[in-house]
């Protein structure tokens, strides 16, 4: 039998896909035949880390349409999209930009995460992932799946399996069990073959259930 064909690549892909490809492809039947359907597109990182934060902090229980309106409402507000000038902004300002009481609690919360140094940017390239979401849940608006969705789109880690991601559930649901509901082991169970590349898998598994690829 011929072996599968490998995906043409962009040049910005992650060092580490083109070999994360090949082990799922070899090692799991439904990768086999999902990653060469998608060709060259891959995970894609996108702006610094606080402007990431502050976006899914805004994109929060709304639609990404709307979130984009608020989040073009916001942005112009400080001269740059720094922790010390979202500091400086007034409250009714960032109102009439359409957030809620809570989620300018929670953006000021971050800008003095950052400001203060109590998140530890520049030695991320040497923490684990679970330090890393310690830190970011420590943030007031950041739970798990945000801090997930951090170190897979922004930290590009190869191995993060978002376990309470619903596109996750579903996409293993549809492809593995039939459609049938899983549970949290079971996700674990079939994840198993895919580290140290979950994220990647994670990444495939979102693509069966809509081909265009997501930033966050």
């Amino acid at each position: 039998m011929a072996p599968t064909a490998m995906p043409e690549l962009s040049a910005d892909a992650p060092a580490y896909w083109v070999e994360a490809c090949r082990h799922l492809m070899k090692r799991d039947r439904v990768m086999k035949k999902l990653i060469p359907q998608h060709g060259s597109a891959c995970l894609q990182s996108r702006g610094d880390a606080f402007v990431t934060l502050a976006r899914s902090i805004v994109g929060q229980q709304i639609s990404v349409k709307a979130a984009q309106s608020v989040w073009d409402r916001f942005a112009v507000l400080p001269k740059k999209m720094l922790p010390a000038q979202v500091l400086k902004l007034k409250v009714d300002d960032m109102r009439a930009a359409g957030l809620s009481a809570r989620k300018i609690e929670y953006l000021v919360d971050l800008a003095l995460h950052f400001a203060n140094d109590q998140v530890h940017v520049k030695q991320w390239a040497e923490m684990n992932d679970e330090a890393i979401i310690a830190e970011l849940v420590a943030i007031r608006g950041i739970g798990r799946w945000t801090a997930e969705m951090f170190l897979i789109f922004h930290l590009m880690r190869p191995n993060v399996l978002p376990l309470d991601d619903i596109g996750l559930q579903n996409g293993i649901s549809r492809a593995y069990f039939s459609g049938e509901p899983v549970s949290r082991s079971e996700i674990r169970e079939v994840a198993h073959t895919w580290a140290p590349y979950c994220s990647v898998a994670t990444w495939y598994i979102w693509r069966s259930l809509d081909p265009l690829p997501v930033s966050y």
